[in-house]
């Protein structure tokens, strides 16, 4: 018997050592978690990640196209019109607006690089022009920086290769993070615009942004000369 008890002790002594160096690794694993969701947050904000339904994402191997967009048009228009849809990662259209500093570019997906060139548009959302919910986001401290500054009645306009799109500002919004009231697909043309609320101590929950109505739309109507060119 006490040869028995001898060797559990043994055991005990040998175990215990690993015994708690596994558990301290694990304490100090958890209480990484938080400070690197707060990281992951900085370093890179995915506004609605549940809209990004094209599978290239991150670093996998996004290709980012740079279009010349067509800003001023002096040919002939018209209020119905072709849509030329693009591609994830393409640069379609350039955001104006009088309480804009800069045009602001805008590219097709979401995506952490992208959101470094402009604005994104989620694309799971209708494209610029067509009926439906248009959900465009970009970074409150870079393109979106004066977003907040917009009032009811203001203009936005959307240049893009097959027309230019005039937007009415109707309503303020601010809504949670997780709440998809304002980016999911509705029966009316409208245009959504958000950015991170500022917030310089914590995580931004808070979103806020505008709604818009579709007020004009022109699209380009090329001669057949153009088309072959």
């Amino acid at each position: 018997m006490s040869n028995k008890n001898t060797k559990t002790n043994i055991l005990l002594h040998v175990a215990t050592p690993f015994i708690i160096i596994a558990m301290c690794i694990g304490i100090i694993m958890i209480a990484m978690i938080k400070p690197s969701d707060k990281l992951k947050v900085y370093r890179g904000i995915i506004f609605m990640d549940d809209l990004k339904i094209d599978p290239e994402s991150g670093n996998s191997g996004l290709k980012i196209k740079n279009n010349e967009i067509i800003e001023v048009y002096n040919g002939a228009t018209s209020d119905k019109g072709e849509f030329i849809r693009p591609v994830f990662g393409e640069m379609y259209a350039v955001m104006k607006s009088d309480k804009f500093d800069l045009s602001v570019p805008v590219y097709w997906g979401s995506d952490v690089e992208l959101f470094e060139l402009g604005a994104c548009q989620a694309s799971g959302s209708v494209i610029i022009g067509d009926e439906g919910n248009t959900v465009i986001s970009a970074h409150e401290d870079t393109f979106f920086a004066e977003l907040s500054d917009l009032e009811v009645g203001d203009k936005i306009t959307l240049s893009t290769n097959y027309g230019e799109f005039t937007y009415t500002v109707r309503e303020l919004i601010s809504f949670k993070k997780n709440n998809n009231k304002y980016v999911n697909p509705t029966d009316d043309s409208r245009l959504t615009l958000y950015t991170c609320k500022k917030d310089v101590l914590g995580s931004p929950d808070e979103r806020i942004g505008v709604i818009c109505d579709i007020t004009e739309k022109k699209f380009y109507i090329q001669s057949k000369e153009e088309k072959k060119n």
